[in-house]
């Protein structure tokens, strides 16, 4: 069993309570990094255990168990994007990238496993993530699975994005939200898991402790250097920190939440007298957005805003590093050197 997270005893009193008559299709929905995957890995598990404990948890111990822990249960079937699923050591340089999608393929591929009986002769599950991933015509095609409900089959989708899904998928499924925990919850879990500031660490990953978890030494690193950039702005050499993202391999999707919290907080700042993300660098926020225009502000959080839908195209990050870089630099009214 996955690790259960304390935010998450209320959610999972409300699955606990689904167990007497399972919906045919569960919509799992929430930010990204409030853990949903691993809630809903363990409610699929608990689904498909023997000897299900009072509570309703997973026993961890009948063969059900035991396999669904190997990945290799017969009734379990996990759809993700390819960039999910193939993990690093099996990439190479020269290797095809891997989809970020979810396709029709994978989707019509589910037509056998949906059409036999149960190997345990209880539920089959099928889980769904992240379901948004999943282009038009995989939606389409699972939507046609989810009209025609075969036995004792469970359809759990996990999304963080549920306005990109088809509203007819939406309708057919049993929706629960997914919150994340309050700050101080979060910093508090975090203490426990020995992370040094988890204030500080909780910012920069948008507040989601999962996230703070997941950041490396390598990439709170590289996002002080793109801080102390933003903070001297008449300073940046645009094509140089470009060259270092690219060579640390930074994301680009990276990249750009950083300056959208960034941005975030130049205007709550102007107009609120807040500062979000960056308590600490407040002198320096309040010194840049004193003579900061909204309409610049909101022409660069509509950059970013497109940037990021485009994130995942094969482009040069590279020559996106320097745009962003040139166009908040062009935001402040800083001409280039």
């Amino acid at each position: 069993m996955r690790e259960q997270y304390p935010w998450h005893k209320e959610v999972r009193q409300r699955l606990a309570g689904l167990r007497t008559r399972l919906p045919h299709a569960l919509l799992l929905k929430g930010a990204q990094g409030a853990g949903k995957l691993d809630l809903a890995m363990n409610f699929a598990q608990s689904v498909l255990c023997e000897q299900p404990l009072a509570g309703g948890e997973a026993c961890d111990a009948c063969p059900s168990c035991h396999w669904f822990q190997q990945e290799s249960h017969p009734d379990f079937r996990l759809i993700q994007p390819d960039a999910l699923a193939q993990t690093e050591a099996s990439v190479t340089d020269n290797s095809k990238k891997p989809a970020r999608q979810i396709t029709v393929d994978q989707v019509r591929a589910l037509a056998d496993f949906s059409n036999l009986s149960a190997h345990r002769g209880g539920y089959r599950v099928v889980l769904v993530y992240p379901a948004e991933a999943m282009n038009l015509n995989a939606a389409n095609a699972l939507l046609k699975t989810l009209e025609e409900p075969q036995g004792q089959m469970l359809f759990i989708l996990v999304t963080h994005k549920p306005q990109h899904l088809l509203p007819t998928i939406l309708s057919r499924c049993h929706s629960m939200p997914v919150a994340m925990p309050s700050m101080q919850a979060s910093i508090a879990w975090l203490e426990q898991q020995a992370i040094d500031d988890p204030a500080k660490r909780l910012a920069q990953a948008g507040f989601s402790p999962l996230l703070a978890m997941d950041l490396t030494e390598e990439s709170a690193s590289e996002h002080e250097k793109v801080l102390r950039a933003l903070m001297q702005p008449e300073q940046m050499d645009e094509f140089e920190l470009a060259e270092q993202l690219k060579s640390k391999r930074v994301e680009p999707i990276q990249l750009i939440q950083w300056l959208q919290q960034w941005c975030y907080d130049l205007g709550s700042l102007k107009l609120a007298a807040k500062v979000r993300y960056h308590p600490d660098l407040q002198d320096s926020i309040c010194r840049l957005s004193n003579g900061l225009a909204m309409f610049d502000l909101l022409k660069m959080q509509k950059e970013l805003s497109i940037a990021k839908r485009e994130a995942y195209h094969p482009l040069e990050p590279k020559l996106l590093f320097e745009s962003l870089f040139a166009a908040y630099r062009q935001m402040l009214r800083i001409r280039a050197s």
